[in-house]
């Protein structure tokens, strides 16, 4: 289940940046100066080191730990 989320949570800023493109592609409103389309691309790219953070949090969970183990 977690690998699964963690895949998710990764997937989620390229789906945002390519998938729902066409149904934020306005002009209208401005938030910040630009238009609404420029202002989702731009946010999504400052989001997505947090969802890669948080899919790999996740992620981490599943992974044997790095170093050796203790007898």
């Amino acid at each position: 289940m977690r690998k699964w989320l963690a895949r998710a949570l990764g997937a989620v800023p390229f789906l945002m940046l390519v998938f729902a493109l066409p149904f934020v592609n306005r002009v209208e409103p401005v938030i910040l100066g630009l238009p609404f389309v420029l202002f989702w691309i731009a946010a999504w790219v400052a989001l997505t080191p947090l969802a890669l953070f948080l899919a790999d949090r996740v992620g981490r969970k599943n992974r044997p730990p790095d170093g050796p183990e203790d007898p």
